[in-house]
């Protein structure tokens, strides 16, 4: 059974996946059961196809999976956040929806932490062998050069979907759509230490992909503005208590 207070939150945003929930959760329960206490949260995105009702239908089998729905679609940054407000879990695992990111990497992310400092509050999967298109991987690192010198983060790969971080500390961020992109340079602008950790990635298996080079492109250079313009006006001071 869950625990009530489970030690990590698995928090999966999906959208249209119907065929790709089932297998994902199958993998995330045999990842953790017996190495966390842990709970599983999708947040569906309110999508078209039967994936909430796939969703809910695994709920009798899966006692660790919670569902949430939006009754409007609202993106993947939202999804996100709104999975990890609900999630009951001191830290927080994510996963794209998509089956891409290996659920096994988990424990590699965990592993990391547990041999981290106590300032690092994100540590960050780091595809080392993309299994998308070569359009969609030249893409990632011309998007991936520049948020570097814009935003000097020191992270090879920011779009990958699988992360670890505390919750605390990310509900502690500022909120903005797309904002999942930039969680590295976020953290760090908080004060806080990030790691990035090479993983596995995969091919999609089902489903097609919500995205293009071109939406992504046109989204990101005005994000990236704002992730600079948010680092110059940030101010930090320690604080005690008189």
């Amino acid at each position: 059974m869950t625990a009530a207070q489970p030690q990590l939150s698995v928090v999966v945003p999906v959208f249209n996946e119907r065929d790709n929930v089932a297998p994902l959760v199958n993998e995330i329960t045999a990842a953790l059961r017996g190495v966390v206490d842990f709970e599983i949260v999708y947040v569906d995105d309110h999508s078209r196809d039967d994936t909430a009702a796939v969703l809910q239908a695994l709920k009798a089998q899966v006692p660790e999976l919670r569902v949430l729905h939006h009754v409007q679609q609202s993106g993947q940054s939202t999804a996100i956040r709104n999975g990890v407000k609900a999630a009951r879990g001191a830290w927080i695992a994510t996963l794209d929806g998509d089956g891409q990111n290996d659920p096994a990497d988990i424990s590699k992310l965990i592993a990391a932490r547990d041999g981290g400092g106590v300032q690092t509050k994100l540590y960050a999967g780091w595809r080392v062998n993309r299994q998308d298109s070569g359009s969609k991987r030249w893409a990632s690192r011309w998007a991936n050069a520049i948020r570097s010198r814009m935003l000097r983060d020191d992270t090879p790969d920011t779009g990958c979907g699988i992360k670890l971080f505390e919750r605390e500390a990310f509900l502690d961020l500022p909120y903005f759509d797309h904002m999942h992109r930039y969680l590295p340079a976020l953290m760090q602008r908080a004060g806080w230490q990030t790691v990035s950790v090479p993983v596995h990635h995969r091919h999609r298996t089902a489903g097609v992909s919500k995205y293009n080079n071109l939406n992504r492109a046109l989204v990101g250079i005005r994000d990236l503005r704002g992730v600079a313009w948010l680092i110059t006006r940030s101010k930090r001071t320690a604080v005690r208590e008189l």
